[in-house]
């Protein structure tokens, strides 16, 4: 059992699971499966079977069934993006997230992105929701409109001054429409570069490319914004230099023209006018600076910033993190007044807007795009850096039983036969207590490691 903590505050009943799984004799397998799967708080339980064959000989080279498992599963990760889900596979998510998004600031070769992208243009923009009425806040060091100093963590942050007046109908409207404002603005973002270049569309497309990698954040109030990287690219993408013209200035004002000029229309449904949506005013354009040399925003700032939002989503306003299906469930749930306005207009719109499925995506206040999202040749992309996580482990595995590698005989084939069945997922509560402990200790040790590892770079940097 690990150290991290200790049991006396369980209740009675999770206490006596604890002890039941850690006093069983397949403790020690069940304990490597979970630290397998990272520590998910919710894995997939599969049964099956799996066998690896020497197609010349027909000798089995591997055999493996569940059927001495502990419960007669194989647990493998959720895989959930979400930290309310899964802190585990969150934060796998948020490496892998990391990981994509500072390769397309300093470079990595092996995932697709020279170290030269570090001379390219780039900025960390940040697009913003209209008001929707006013709500209370911090600005700055003067009070809130309603007279108040509110703390950091004031639980009426974000929630409107009269909620009577807010409209709540534009809100969600706007949280769903916004991938669709995301995508006409990176179109109007190339046409204005394009009219400040002096160039036609097809010349500017000829001689530059717009890179970028983003993702969605909610406000307090409960409306989305997204934070994007934004680079440019020589014509071969980021393998080649950005032509003399495309500066820093050029895309700052770029980006404020083609964000100025972004509208979508909604036609008026029964008692709901019809609206043109927009971006707010609050738009924000930082240029990104290298490490190290006293920028203010700079490449690992920024791939932090990044990945810390990847994995959250509208559960940090009040909301939960799956599907409602009634207003009364929102009251059983004890979802917060404003959060509960916002979902309670998702299931009144929908019935008005039923091709933009407001009722199924009540629980993210209406936004149904993708959280993260890049540009194709930004860099490497997420289900590379999971398949080359896969592949260490296929060779771990393959060396330990002591399989042939296919790449240092390619001739060498094996043939692999399996049979997998869904058995479930999740765990008991004493399960659960035992996996967020296993996943914390991994964690920490990773972490202090990765401090370890930085420490001996500092020193190795200063030392030359």
């Amino acid at each position: 059992m690990t150290d991290t903590a200790t049991p006396a505050g369980l209740d009675p009943a999770t206490l006596n699971d604890v002890l039941r799984v850690a006093g069983s004799a397949h403790f020690d397998r069940w304990q490597d499966q979970i630290r397998r799967t990272g520590g998910c708080s919710d894995p997939i339980r599969l049964t099956g079977a799996t066998k690896t064959i020497d197609p010349t000989t027909k000798t089995i080279l591997y055999a493996y069934t569940t059927e001495h498992e502990p419960g007669g599963t194989l647990r493998i990760a959720c895989g959930n993006r979400r930290a309310s889900r899964c802190p585990a596979c969150a934060w796998t998510y948020a490496g892998d997230t990391y990981h994509l998004i500072r390769a397309g600031l300093v470079g990595d070769p092996a995932k697709g992105t020279p170290h030269t992208i570090r001379d390219h243009p780039r900025v960390f923009a940040t697009l913003t929701a209209p008001s929707f009425g006013p709500v209370h806040n911090r600005p700055g060091n003067r009070p809130c409109r309603c007279g108040t100093r509110h703390g950091e963590e004031a639980p009426e942050l974000g929630t409107p001054l009269d909620l009577a007046t807010y409209d709540y109908a534009g809100a969600v409207l706007w949280n769903n429409h916004a991938s669709d404002l995301w995508r006409y603005f990176t179109i109007y973002l190339r046409r204005e570069i394009a009219k400040r270049a002096g160039l036609t569309q097809k010349d500017a497309h000829a001689q530059s490319r717009v890179a970028f990698g983003k993702v969605a954040e909610y406000q307090k109030r409960g409306a989305v914004h997204f934070h994007a990287v934004i680079r440019f690219d020589g014509p071969d993408g980021p393998d080649s230099p950005p032509p003399a013209w495309a500066t820093l200035d050029l895309l700052d004002d770029a980006i404020r023209a083609a964000a100025a000029r972004v509208a979508v229309d909604v036609d008026p449904a029964g008692d709901q006018p019809a609206r043109t949506l927009a971006w707010g005013t609050q738009l924000d354009v930082q240029p990104i600076g290298a490490f190290g040399h006293g920028e203010e925003i700079t490449e690992a700032a920024v791939a932090s910033y990044v990945a810390k939002y990847a994995t959250k989503a509208a559960e940090t306003t009040g909301t939960v993190d799956r599907r409602i299906g009634n207003k009364e469930a929102l009251v059983l749930l004890g979802v917060p007044d404003h959060p509960r306005r916002l979902i309670e207009a998702c299931l009144d719109l929908h019935a008005l807007y039923p091709d933009r499925k407001l009722r199924d995506w009540a629980h993210m206040l209406g936004f149904r795009g993708h959280f993260s999202t890049k540009s194709r040749r930004y860099s490497t992309t997420l289900g590379a850096l999971r398949q080359v996580r896969a592949d260490y482990r296929s060779a771990q595995h393959r060396e330990a039983l002591g399989l042939p590698d296919p790449d240092d005989n390619p001739e060498a084939t094996t043939l692999t036969l399996a049979h997998w069945t869904y058995a479930g997922h999740g765990h008991t509560p004493g399960e659960s207590w035992l996996a967020a402990n296993i996943h914390r200790d991994i964690q920490l040790n990773r972490e202090t490691a990765r401090e370890a590892l930085q420490d001996q770079l500092d020193g190795e940097e200063a030392a030359a």
